[in-house]
């Protein structure tokens, strides 16, 4: 999460359309779950959510996934499981990606953005 960052909001203020992948929606409520700030943390991503679609994954995904799981293997340029499922449906939906995380650069075909 980018708690209080005043960077972020120009960028989700600016987006035509507001996306959350299924998977990231999971670490965020892990995270909450884990977190003092819990109550908080809820409030904010109950009211993000309305403004969201949510990507889930579907035989579509698991095609692409498998895709970028191989080259990624093939190249020598592991990362997170979870992130490849991100990158996946980020792909699959023609988005870009907002992420602080550059391991993300390598997977073709894949914008990131970052604040």
């Amino acid at each position: 999460m980018a708690d209080g960052d005043i960077k972020l909001t120009p960028l989700l203020q600016a987006a035509s359309d507001l996306a959350v992948p299924v998977i990231v929606l999971g670490e965020f409520i892990y995270g909450i779950q884990s977190s003092r700030y819990r109550v908080r943390y809820e409030s904010w991503l109950k009211a993000l959510l309305p403004d969201c679609r949510v990507l889930t994954v579907n035989e579509s995904t698991a095609g692409i996934y498998a895709g970028i799981r191989h080259e990624l293997k093939r190249t020598g340029h592991p990362i997170p499981e979870n992130d490849i499922w991100i990158a996946a449906l980020s792909r699959q939906h023609d988005a870009p990606l907002l992420s602080r995380d550059q391991h993300f650069d390598v997977i073709p075909n894949l914008t990131r953005m970052t604040w």
